[in-house]
């Protein structure tokens, strides 16, 4: 059962394929913008990836993470929480309802 297979004839894609991801065409013909949705992950799923950051075997006493706030991007070492908020090691409180998402730092 040495027998070799015919190779499969693959086209190479040199642009990059959106797929209607920005535009839409309505009934009558005319292009519409498609907002871009801002994806908010659910308290509960944070609450998890938090949970999962304070198990993990990189978490001794602090751990630096990246934290997607509603408005902008912060890097922060993180020693603990409570039910409403993440405490950072300067002291910081951070609310966990603000949080869109957070993993840890490369």
């Amino acid at each position: 059962m040495d027998k070799k297979l015919p190779s499969i004839f693959a086209n190479k894609i040199d642009k990059k394929l959106e797929n209607n991801s920005r535009v839409c065409v309505t009934k009558n013909g005319e292009k519409k913008e498609v907002p871009k949705k801002e994806i908010k992950m659910d308290v509960k799923d944070i609450n998890k990836k938090i949970s999962g950051i304070f198990a993990s075997p990189k978490y001794v006493y602090k751990v630096s993470v990246t934290i997607t706030l509603k408005d902008k991007i912060i890097t922060k070492k993180i020693i603990g929480k409570n039910n409403k908020y993440i405490i950072t090691i300067d002291n910081e409180l951070i609310p966990i309802e603000d949080i869109m998402d957070i993993e840890f730092t490369k």
